[in-house]
């Protein structure tokens, strides 16, 4: 019966004899349950009305057909006939929207990870700027004074409230560092005294890494953007006030090269597709640029043609790799790697130092504001020429080959073994012979220096947002380092360590914050312990 209906539909019989059709299917079987996938690969279920997936703009429930009928709930009503139930159903979808509106925010269903409707790309049109996330993804409620636009003013970002990304990006910039130090402070309160921060000159694209998750719309159409906040929905994003333009550039690009190259984007839900995810670093002091290729598989079909054909259009591309990730994880990079183009690495250029990078290694995202950073942590190290500096989760090298410049000799100790072969190459790079690096976990490598009977006059560290260990810091107190200099992108956790330190015999004298995220709720924090003050 449901085929012979279906068929029915298409012959364009009028409206009364499909309606009558469809009343005769509910008395005998209590409604019309069929189903059927559309070219677009989505499904329409008739029936209750409760499992129907509609297109686009048919978000209110009803769909409007070429012979000026609309179908609800399975059911179908000639062209001025029920005009009065149909209000009523109209009463009752107008609801169900509103309810999915408070629920989901731009009225857009989610389903299988993606986001349904064209509500985020409408809006990218009207404002011509986008954002991809800066990184730091967190809730708005926590806060204050203007972070989020007011009612009917229009954010700087189109999917400011999808993204979560940025949490004060319609915030005057003056007000941000305000809201910051407030922060800052509050965290710190009764352990260490804040003397300032340090803004930014430019608060807008400043971020020299870009990461994009390539996907399709309900609709089929490829995508590429963020994940939502908390979540596996992407957001498509164009261009991103907070990030290098040239890599939105390339990401926009790429996407527009796939369906020529018969690429299939990377289906998290049943695992097909190729291309998951599209990196971009670039050398703001060198120009350099690496664009890595994130694939679920290491069989990349033509890839010397596509590789050409990117350069072709972005000659400054200097480095293309293929990463391949096959993994069901979180995790946007995999362990193995091949080099389609180029080095398979760039150089940037920092407080006079060349830095070689690669694409898992850890390099700050705002080469600007870390100058500022090193330079303020290096002033309260007051640093003489003797001494005997341990640089904890030191990544490639950045702050302790900076600091070699100025003292006897560095250690540098990093998990990353990636970023540990860059820091050895670093310091080959930039001639210096004061500094060595080792692979090892900071915590574990201090306890068997402690063993050991070693000595080091300072320790500069930089922890994952996480924070420290009690057995790192422990091992601090046990070799009798006299100066510490913690460096922290997580006010919270940076807190909790001070109370350590400050049980083990270490004061805080003061403290700073440099923002290197503006847009965001985070900021980066120096602080100066010594040894026995009080």
């Amino acid at each position: 019966m449901a085929k012979d209906m279906r068929k029915r539909d298409m012959t364009g019989m009028d409206g009364k004899r499909k309606g009558e059709g469809f009343r005769r299917k509910e008395a005998a079987g209590g409604g019309a349950k069929t189903a059927k996938r559309g070219g677009d690969g989505e499904r329409k279920q008739g029936g209750s009305g409760t499992g129907e997936r509609l297109r686009g703009s048919d978000r209110t429930g009803g769909r409007v057909k070429e012979n000026g009928e609309r179908g609800y709930a399975g059911r179908t009503e000639k062209k001025g006939e029920g005009r009065k139930a149909e209000q009523q159903m109209g009463k009752g979808l107008e609801k169900h929207r509103e309810k999915r509106l408070e629920i989901n925010g731009d009225g857009g269903r989610k389903k299988r990870g993606r986001i349904n409707g064209t509500a985020g790309i409408e809006q990218k049109k009207e404002a011509g700027e986008a954002k991809r996330g800066g990184g730091f993804r967190g809730n708005t409620s926590g806060v204050k004074g203007g972070a989020v636009p007011a009612r009917g003013k229009r954010s700087l970002c189109p999917v400011f409230k999808q993204c979560g990304g940025c949490q004060m990006l319609d915030m005057e910039y003056e007000k941000q560092l305000e809201w910051k130090r407030n922060y800052l402070e509050e965290q710190l309160k009764g352990l260490c005294p804040v003397k300032g921060i340090i803004g930014m000159k430019d608060p807008y694209h400043y971020r020299n890494k870009v990461h994009a998750v390539f996907d399709r719309d309900r609709r089929g159409n490829i995508i590429s953007g963020i994940y939502q906040e908390n979540s596996h929905i992407v957001v498509p994003v164009e261009r991103c006030l907070i990030e290098d333009q040239k890599a939105d550039e390339i990401i926009g690009t790429i996407r527009g090269m796939l369906k020529s190259f018969k690429i299939r984007t990377y289906d998290e839900d049943t695992g097909f597709g190729l291309l998951r995810h599209v990196l971009v670093r670039r050398g703001f002091a060198t120009g350099e640029i690496m664009v890595v290729l994130v694939t679920a598989s290491p069989v990349f079909p033509s890839k010397n043609h596509f590789v050409k054909a990117l350069r072709e259009k972005h000659p400054e591309i200097t480095t293309i790799v293929q990463n391949v990730n096959g993994r069901g994880t979180s995790m946007v990079l995999g362990e193995k790697e091949h080099v389609l183009y180029g080095k398979g690495y760039i150089e940037d250029m920092l407080c006079g130092c060349r830095f070689r990078i690669s694409s898992k290694s850890f390099y700050q995202v705002n080469p600007v504001q870390t100058e500022v950073l090193y330079g303020k942590a290096l002033e309260l190290a007051g640093l003489t020429g003797k001494e005997t500096v341990l640089d904890a989760y030191c990544g490639i090298g950045t702050i302790g080959l900076i600091a070699s410049r100025k003292a006897g000799s560095v250690i540098g100790v990093e998990l990353n073994r990636d970023a540990v072969k860059d820091a050895v190459n670093n310091a080959k790079i930039n001639g210096i012979t004061n500094a060595k690096f080792y692979c090892n976990d900071a915590g574990k490598f201090l306890v068997d220096m402690a063993e050991r009977g070693d000595k080091v006059d300072l320790v500069i560290m930089d922890p994952p947002r996480s924070g420290s260990t009690e057995e790192f810091m422990e091992s601090v107190a046990r070799m009798g380092v006299e100066k510490v200099v913690y460096v922290s992108c997580n006010p919270e956790t940076l807190g909790r360590d001070l109370r350590v330190m400050k049980k083990l015999g270490y004061g805080a004298v003061e403290g700073w914050g440099v923002d290197m995220f503006a847009g965001t709720r985070h900021t980066e924090s120096i602080v100066l312990l010594q040894k026995s003050v009080k």
